[in-house]
């Protein structure tokens, strides 16, 4: 599998990439976001791991304009900053996950298999119809009536725990153990990010919150 990473801070860079294709992956390396975003674009690379501090353009305008040019690669970003706006900046621009520095080199790798793992299979997989929501996760779409909705590979996950188990509470801790990955650390919370992007995304009032137990996909109305 081939890697493109976008970082400015040359060790660092070099560093992971020699971690990384000692892990067997093919691994490009480039240091401002513009050039990142032309790599990007002319190669296809099976994840991205995407600095937000670049030169040139900054992590999270290469994210957006990856997404918004229909490019379904995977993005984990990379960050100095700590706290719970850039997290959500960066995942509504598209991102799929975030690693605050300094980081694990363990849980980046973690993280990086947990993502390859999430991407489309060759094999056939049903369609989960719950109401007027539908959810193809052969091809991974999602369509609210008759409207498609883009979702980043992080939120189809959490969407598909919900409509598999539609009806059903879900709780947080199902959520982080089937999307996320064993290796996770951080704040649990982060499921109510992701949540919160799929009710913008969908509708107000298809995912509940039960107080203390978790979530639930109500009937599509």
């Amino acid at each position: 599998m081939r890697l493109l990473i976008v970082e400015d801070e040359k060790r660092l860079a070099l560093s992971l990439a020699r971690g990384l294709t000692a892990e067997g992956y093919a691994v490009d390396v480039v240091h401002d976001g513009r050039q990142g975003l032309h790599r990007a674009t002319e190669t296809p690379y099976d994840l991205l791991i995407l600095d937000i501090m670049l030169p040139g353009l900054n992590g999270y305008r290469v994210c957006a304009a990856l997404r918004a040019a229909g490019h379904e690669v995977p993005i984990l970003m990379l960050t100095a900053k700590d706290g719970e706006y850039d997290e959500a900046e960066g995942l509504d621009t598209g991102a799929d996950d975030y690693l605050t520095k300094p980081f694990s080199y363990v849980v980046l790798v973690a993280r990086i298999k947990a993502l390859l793992r999430r991407r489309p299979s060759a094999g056939a997989s049903p369609v989960h119809t719950h109401g007027d929501l539908r959810v193809d996760t052969a091809a991974r779409r999602v369509f609210l009536a008759d409207d498609e909705v883009t979702l980043t590979a992080r939120e189809f996950a959490v969407l598909e725990q919900l409509v598999r188990r539609a009806g059903e509470v879900v709780s947080k801790a199902e959520i982080l153990e089937h999307v996320w990955d064993f290796a996770y650390a951080g704040d649990p919370n982060i499921v109510e990010v992701y949540v919160s992007a799929l009710r913008r995304k969908l509708r107000a009032g298809l995912i509940a919150t039960v107080r203390g137990a978790g979530y639930r996909l109500e009937a599509s109305r």
